[in-house]
């Protein structure tokens, strides 16, 4: 393959720590180490610390958003980021979120002519629900990412259910499956480590631990998981559950768990920015719970079992694509009931559970350096097609529209540089009138 100078776009980065910022950050890092050079171009954030990356990071303005959806809302309008990122002569660009990110990914696109890849991870129509009141505004909103998506060269889905939660929304396009990876190495910590994560918890040894990892809302089937707690509880059943992360929804579900008389039993702690302790968590716990419907790839889950953790998942859901009832890990009905009842059955089998997740780990677990292998292969494709005419013009209004605001932001860049060429005409012109009028006070001085 040949070198390449990647541009990724993505609405969450680090500082935010979410699925598609962690696969946004190896997808660069995996390129910068082994395909070429990749540059991130995401919102701004106050106390962002982008010298830690082996890779640029380009920020662009943003207003805080976070008590509304939990992020910082970028500006994608801005001619001096553009005029900046043009002169870095990217092959392609590939953004993961069809919000400002592919809006300032169309606008790039028609400034340097390469082709656009765009990667569906999110149930987006769950995340407007959640955001935005009223159907019709919904409706609006699923429209205008749908024509985002739409616009791009090419459409990946990480899972074959979200390729059909995409088709679901109205797009009709073609897409391709590109699964996300890990970036954890296969296998488990030193039993030091794992046990040092839960110091400060009552976590006794012998007793089950159960794990989620993730954004604390709602949606992920938190409500199943103590639902099914609180049955274990009153049921006589002894274990421990352990919910890392947090999310807008947290003091809810905090509450809830106050309510049901949990407090003993269940621990909610801050979201680790070190892989390594998240990585300890899985080696800590017995069993991964993760009922969300709402994931499309749960790279939780793939995560998991490169820890040798099997994973408790709804059957038919996205995350349990490739998994195998009782083989690679366990299913359930979307209820409490049946999260109950099946962890009654096995929760203090550990034979079993051992054998599960190493079934996992040998048959789910895919490193990021193979996945992005083959994104970066796909990526030659992508480019011989467009610099060959295969893909179809662009020819929808909103193209029209980027295309004006990519005309006017050119127009913006060039005002600006004849502008800094006068300041620096008349700087100069400046310098000079006083030089020669230094030089005249000197001669009258000496005359005088």
């Amino acid at each position: 393959m040949a070198e390449r100078n990647i541009c990724l776009t993505n609405d969450s980065f680090p500082p935010v720590i979410d699925g598609v910022a962690n696969a946004v950050t190896n997808y660069a890092r995996v390129i910068e180490k082994d395909y070429g050079s990749a540059t991130v171009v995401t919102p701004y954030y106050p106390d962002a610390d982008d010298s830690v990356f082996p890779f640029e990071v380009v920020r662009y303005p943003s207003i805080d958003l976070t008590k509304l959806v939990g992020y910082r809302a970028g500006n994608p309008l801005s001619a001096e980021v553009v005029q900046r990122l043009e002169e870095k002569h990217f092959d392609l660009i590939h953004t993961h979120c069809p919000v400002a990110s592919t809006v300032l990914a169309r606008i790039l696109r028609d400034r340097i002519h390469v082709p656009l890849v765009f990667t569906y991870h999110t149930k987006f129509d769950i995340d407007i629900a959640h955001a935005i009141r009223g159907k019709k505004l919904q409706e609006a909103a699923i429209r205008a990412l749908v024509e985002n998506i739409s616009a791009c060269d090419e459409v990946w889905t990480v899972s074959r259910g979200a390729g059909e939660n995409l088709r679901s929304l109205g797009y009709e396009g073609d897409y391709i499956l590109m699964p996300n990876g890990v970036d954890f190495a296969a296998g488990r910590v030193e039993p030091e480590k794992a046990h040092a994560v839960g110091e400060g918890l009552d976590l006794p040894e012998g007793v089950p631990v159960f794990l989620f990892v993730g954004r604390i809302m709602w949606y992920k089937g938190l409500r199943i998981i103590l639902d099914a707690m609180k049955a274990l509880k009153d049921s006589g059943c002894d274990f421990r559950m352990v919910f890392v992360g947090k999310g807008t929804d947290g003091p809810e579900v905090e509450a809830y768990c106050h309510e049901l008389l949990l407090d003993d039993k269940v621990f909610f702690v801050a979201p680790a920015y070190d892989r390594d302790v998240i990585r300890a968590w899985y080696c800590r716990a017995d069993l991964f719970l993760f009922p969300s419907t709402f994931d499309t790839n749960g790279l939780v889950v793939r995560e998991a079992a490169a820890c040798g953790l099997a994973s408790v998942l709804i059957a038919g859901s996205c995350a349990a694509e490739d998994i195998t009832d009782g083989r690679n890990g366990f299913f359930i009905e979307e209820n409490a009931a049946s999260m109950a009842a099946l962890l009654k059955k096995i929760y203090q089998d550990r034979t079993l559970l051992r054998q599960v997740g190493e079934n996992a780990q040998k048959e789910i677990y895919i490193s990021w350096d193979d996945a992005i292998h083959h994104a970066c292969k796909r990526y030659d494709v992508v480019i011989d097609r467009f610099r060959s005419g295969a893909y179809p013009p662009h020819d929808a209004p909103s193209d029209e529209f980027y295309r004006r605001i990519a005309e006017y932001m050119a127009a913006v860049n060039r005002a600006r540089g004849n502008l800094q060429e006068l300041r620096e005409g008349l700087q100069g012109g400046y310098e000079k009138l006083s030089e020669k009028l230094d030089t005249l006070w000197q001669k009258t001085d000496r005359f005088l």
